[in-house]
């Protein structure tokens, strides 16, 4: 397994669209195993593939340390409940700066596992959030773009001060 580098959020790569996945061969299998050590790596709950330079619609995801990671392939969000829940969002393209998105508080998301095996979930809290905040990086939308113009211009001046003093 290889920890691959990942993009910064104002990496204009992550502001394109990912393709889907036409077959899951053994590249698609290095790339999931190299996501979840990147992951693991950076201490993320979280990492779309459009992170580490593939624009391919998959998604790993570790929520918390008592489930085990699982990964998502061609996943497409359906239902969405009309309420809606405020949560404190990280993104490893930016790390180390938090700030309230808005996100539907109960999803439903169906996608492929590494099998190839269609199947579906119905998720609600912090796993929604999750898997919508990751289901945008495939999109090309970045959580940031979820914030008014204010907030946005204020997160990316610390972001790049945080780099700056890196």
């Amino acid at each position: 397994m290889t920890v691959r580098p990942i993009l910064d959020i104002l990496d204009p790569a992550l502001r394109h669209p990912s393709v889907p996945v036409p077959a899951i061969g053994e590249d698609v299998q290095i790339l999931v195993r190299d996501m979840f050590e990147t992951m693991a790596q950076a201490h993320g709950a979280g990492l779309a593939a459009i992170q580490v330079g593939v624009p391919l619609r998959i998604f790993t995801m570790k929520p918390d340390d008592d489930r085990p990671g699982f990964v998502l392939i061609n996943p497409v969000v359906i239902p969405r409940s009309n309420e809606e829940i405020e949560v404190e969002e990280g993104c490893l393209s930016m790390p180390g700066l938090f700030f309230p998105v808005r996100r539907a508080a109960r999803i439903a998301v169906e996608f492929e596992d590494l099998a190839g095996v269609r199947s579906g979930l119905g998720l609600e809290g912090f796993d929604a959030v999750c898997v919508q905040h990751e289901t945008d990086h495939l999109d090309g939308v970045r959580s940031i773009d979820r914030v008014s113009r204010l907030r946005r211009e204020r997160l990316i001046k610390r972001h790049r001060a945080g780099r700056a003093g890196a």
